[in-house]
């Protein structure tokens, strides 16, 4: 869940500071950049987050090394590569959910609005009600879809009429239509393409920053596939969306700029993810720059 967004004015890093809380126990080991990872620079756009050297390792071995791009506000990135190169790895530090994972360590620096989000003082649990998430499998609570998406603004104390809260959230959910008439309904009745939405829309509900979606429509119909990547590029006017992908199509459909991921091995024949290279989609779709991510979107290899 994310806490309500203040959008009365420019974010200041203490007003941000204080909204992010106080931080119980971080796990990150500084700043410590991998030395020949490569900055992709960018400035079109204020950046949400800002990755400088970002390396997650479960144990000794890293998962993902190096990671070093900025992700703009108010667009769709994307990120892309084969399985096991830390896509989801690395969208996961963005929240701080590899927190829960004991043997998760997070070096380099991760900004949030200029914000360090693994500074001592910061608080995991309130910076996920801030940074929402959607998984690959619909996740809605044994509830009804009302109580669904109630269920944030409720925990949260959110004033306002919560009929309200509710239909607004499911018709920026783009399901609004098809529930109305059975808001009181188990969620679990509702079809995998719907459970998504309710999922998106139980984000909405609480008026995110940013959302992060981690291949959101991997197990959908290309129905329903359609109807949420409609609403992505709906979102993307009010919120900022990172979203993990295997399907190439959908990254050139719906994102403005795409991270290339691939597999490297060290001397002890161990793998880790590495960015290839970062860029604007239909560059990276049409005109790469390195001849890795040129094989990889033209399925020359995967």
């Amino acid at each position: 869940m994310t806490e309500p967004r203040d959008k009365s004015g420019e974010e200041t890093e203490r007003g941000l500071s204080q909204r992010i809380g106080v931080h119980s126990g971080a796990k990150a080991g500084g700043a410590s950049a991998v030395e020949d990872a490569p900055r992709f620079e960018r400035a079109e756009r204020e950046a949400i987050f800002g990755l400088d050297g970002v390396t997650v390792s479960y144990g000794p071995k890293p998962a993902v090394r190096g990671v070093s791009f900025d992700i703009a506000e108010n667009e769709i990135t994307a990120l892309i590569g084969p399985s096991g190169c830390g896509k989801s790895t690395l969208i996961r530090c963005l929240n701080r959910m590899n927190d829960l994972i004991p043997s998760a360590r997070v070096e380099g620096s991760v900004l949030y609005h200029g914000q360090d989000l693994y500074a001592r003082e910061v608080d995991a649990v309130e910076v996920r009600k801030r940074i929402g998430m959607v998984f690959q499998k619909p996740n809605p609570f044994p509830k009804s879809i009302y109580d669904n998406i109630a269920f944030g603004p409720r925990v949260l104390g959110m004033k306002g009429n919560m009929d309200e809260i509710v239909e607004r959230a499911l018709k920026q959910g783009a399901l609004w239509d098809e529930v109305k008439d059975r808001l009181k309904s188990n969620a679990f009745g509702m079809s995998g393409g719907q459970q998504q939405r309710l999922c998106i829309a139980r984000c909405l509900a609480v008026s995110p920053d940013v959302i992060l979606m981690d291949e959101p429509c991997s197990a959908l119909d290309p129905i329903s596939t359609g109807k949420i990547e409609d609403l992505m590029m709906e979102l993307k006017q009010e919120i900022s969306i990172v979203i993990v992908t295997h399907n190439m199509q959908q990254a050139a459909r719906v994102s403005d700029r795409t991270a290339y991921f691939t597999v490297e091995l060290d001397d002890d024949e161990h793998r880790s993810g590495r960015v290839v290279e970062f860029d604007e989609t239909e560059k990276i779709f049409t005109n790469p720059s390195d001849s890795r991510t040129e094989a990889y979107v033209t399925g020359k290899v995967g």
